[in-house]
């Protein structure tokens, strides 16, 4: 299966989109396809050998709407927003020019020669003109067997110009409505300017990271400085970055020293300190120094690139909730022309009430009513909630997320990486009978081969040392317990209690006694074994990281229970657990074990937020209910966790916490007001409160009222970028 992603025009509400969504999805070929109207794009994923991409967009086309395939680099989807941008300005002031004058003739009773006739000449070119958009989507709608909001302004329009060319020719004298369908399709295509401007500030945060993207780079070949485009770069090229440039894609510094701001990836202020062996990151800044990198990730494996895709995918996505919104709105419009025609029926055949008032009431219920602030509550809110979280270094996956945070009850910690800073140190090395420099030689010589997280802290204290180490055979990683090997003819071994035991080695009371006491100052304890004798151990302490405890009670404070599940051992993991104030620990879990242990937690009632290192935590971030990936911003496994934290940082938890549940409550925000503007806003326009109160709604107030509720909603999704997160 294949995804592309499309820009589409012309959608006027979200009954546009699902119309869209109907279209594609009637066609076996198009496995899946999600149409969002507040991004104007479709994500659609379809067999390529069954259908190309040309023949969707002509799908999309022959429903009356535009289509444009985007490729990667393409700037379609900003050409589309400018171009409606564009369209409904200069819409909006076409039809003032005319509404205007109008309006002042009508309302202030000008009496001119001619009136009626003056009056019909301006508001016919809003009408036919600026309202043609307007007609055109009615059309579509009726051919594909539904209604829109187009199908209500056009229906609402036509009955009061109509009407009033009726009154023209027939009733001299009578006075006419022309004002209300020029002033209503002025004011419903000055909401659209202003929706389509309040979208286009949505989506800055895609255009934001789209910038950091370089579009040249300096290769170094055979000495000599080559200008090329980014595209061109191979994994393995040499790239030279002079002070203020964009560094063009990922890599690894070979020679040069500088500092490299990295706040657009990281979210972090302060500029990073990069020299030979460090990594960096596409679309970052070099700041004052000259460096020399080799290419690691090019193209689309850039981390600059996968965020974009992350985030253009989160955006496109629905979120669970808005179904209700779309079912809603599949009924909205039908509903509302029905209501329209009992309002009509109801104050002209049964009350007895004369035609031109009954017909304006109708008309009003028509106008009032809005499926676009349904349509546009849950995408504005998410693309501005997942915008924000880019900025700030925190991934949400997709809508669906912010639901799961909303309902999380506890979070599992891994240790390593996470509560700790992911880099232990050798603290103590204790000889039982041999020379520490052995000791270490013989450790080093078996960690040298393992993947293992401690196998750094070996090679690093070795080359520290200048130390060489021996050759080994029979290698073999024992996961969860340690490591073993061959030197010489003699077997080693270097792990846990466990492996010790099930070697036959006995620990010694001096050494047990060496060990607890290490372990209570959350020092990691390995012993090393010769054939069956324990000759030493080392201590090796990983320092908790200087926010997790602030971290921790804030999120204890969100009323959430905390755990940490950890490999190392008993008193390893009380001891960190004591100084962080986490609530309980789990000790001597492999990493196979995590994800049963989190099944555990589950049947207890909990709903678990897993927080990991994204790699070798994986099985228990997919079996958590919400898994939160801790990267570094190169080494992201992007595969991996709901949500994926950019920094290196426990307190991006609770800010990626409280950013999905303040675009929940945004989202429940809008789709509340958008409800309740409908719920009231119709019954009023129906004229409900006429008879006891004498109160109408004028269809040019409902009209106006009409389209402030769209640009409302979107403006208070906005208002999310100046919500406190911390």
């Amino acid at each position: 299966m294949k995804k592309t992603k499309i820009s589409v025009g012309g959608m006027h509400c979200a009954s546009c989109a699902l119309n869209i969504e109907k279209t594609l999805k009637r066609d076996k070929r198009i496995n899946d396809a999600v149409v969002n109207f507040s991004t104007a794009t479709a994500t659609v994923e379809f067999d390529e050998n069954e259908i190309k991409a040309e023949e969707i967009n002509k799908k999309i086309e022959d429903a009356g709407y535009k289509a444009h395939t985007i490729t990667k680099d393409s700037d379609v989807e900003k050409r589309a927003r400018e171009e409606e941008m564009a369209h409904y300005k200069k819409m909006t002031l076409i039809s003032f020019v005319f509404a205007i004058p109008v309006f002042i003739i009508a309302m202030l009773m000008i009496e001119i020669p001619y009136k009626p006739y003056v009056l019909w000449a301006l508001s016919t070119p809003v009408q036919f003109y600026v309202g043609l958009q307007f007609y055109k989507g009615m059309i579509s709608a009726l051919k594909n067997k539904t209604a829109n909001m187009d199908t209500l302004i056009a229906i609402g329009t036509s009955a009061a110009y109509f009407y009033s060319v009726y009154l023209v020719l027939f009733s001299i004298g009578m006075e006419t409505y022309f004002e209300t369908s020029a002033v209503l399709i002025s004011l419903v295509t000055f909401g659209k300017y202003l929706e389509a401007r309040a979208k286009g500030k949505a989506s800055e945060a895609i255009r934001k990271l789209l910038d950091l993207s370089p579009k040249k780079a300096r290769l170094i070949e055979e000495g000599e400085e080559i200008m090329v485009d980014v595209e061109d770069v191979k994994v393995g090229n040499i790239i030279l970055v002079k002070p203020g440039e964009l560094i063009p894609v990922d890599g690894v510094v070979v020679s040069g020293h500088s500092t490299v701001d990295e706040s657009m990836i990281t979210g972090e202020p302060i500029p990073v300190e990069k020299v030979k062996g460090n990594s960096v990151v596409g679309g970052t800044i070099n700041k004052n120094g000259v460096l020399q990198f080799k290419a690691t990730k090019v193209g689309d494996d850039t981390t600059l690139s996968q965020i974009i895709k992350l985030v253009e995918e989160a955006q496109a996505q629905k979120a669970p909730i808005q179904r209700y919104a779309d079912m809603i709105s599949s009924y909205f419009v039908p509903a509302v022309i029905l209501i329209a025609l009992i309002t009509f029926s109801v104050w002209y055949f049964a009350l007895g009430e004369i035609f031109s008032f009954s017909l304006i009431l109708g008309v009003s219920v028509l106008v009032i009513a809005c499926p676009c602030a349904l349509g546009l509550a849950t995408p504005t809110a998410i693309m501005v909630g997942t915008g924000r979280g880019a900025g700030l270094g925190i991934l949400i996956r997709n809508g669906a997320v912010l639901e799961k945070v909303e309902k999380v009850t506890a979070i599992a910690f891994d240790k390593t990486g996470t509560i700790t800073v992911g880099k232990p140190q050798i603290s103590v090395i204790k000889s039982f009978g041999s020379e520490e420099e052995k000791i270490m030689k013989i450790a080093y010589s078996l960690e040298k081969n393992s993947e293992h997280p401690l196998a750094e802290s070996f090679v690093d204290y070795a080359k520290k040392k200048k130390m060489k180490a021996w050759k080994i055979s029979k290698f073999k990683a024992i996961t969860g317990k340690g490591i073993q090997g061959v030197i010489g003819k003699t077997k080693c071994y270097l792990g846990n209690r466990t492996m010790m035991r099930e070697i036959g080695a006995h620990v010694e009371k001096d050494a047990e006694k060496e060990a607890e006491k290490l372990e209570e100052k959350a020092n990691t304890v390995v012993f090393l074994a010769v054939g069956k004798k324990i000759i030493g151990l080392i201590g090796l302490k990983d320092e908790i990281r200087k926010d997790s405890k602030d971290a921790i009670t804030g999120l204890k404070r969100l009323g959430l229970k905390t755990f940490i599940i950890t490999g190392d051992n008993e008193r390893v993991a009380a001891a960190i657990a004591k100084e962080t104030e986490i609530d309980e620990y789990f000790a001597n879990v492999s990493p196979a074990e995590k994800a049963g242990l989190i099944e555990k937690l589950k049947k207890r009632g909990f709903v678990v937020a897993m927080v990991g290192d994204g790699i070798n935590d994986a099985p228990a971030l997919a079996k958590s209910d919400l898994g939160i990936a801790m990267g570094s911003g190169t080494d992201i496994a992007i595969e991996t966790g709901d949500i994926i934290l950019m920094r290196s940082t426990l307190k991006d938890v609770k800010r990626a916490i409280l950013l999905s549940k303040a675009t929940m409550s945004k989202i429940k925000q809008n789709l509340f007001w958008a409800l309740i503007y409908n719920v009231i806003g119709i019954p009023v326009a129906a004229g409900l409160l006429y008879p006891t109160y004498g109160l109408l709604l004028n269809p040019m107030i409902a009209g106006g009222a009409m389209a402030l509720s769209s640009v409302s909603v979107v403006t208070n999704s906005l208002l999310l970028n100046l919500k406190k997160i911390d």
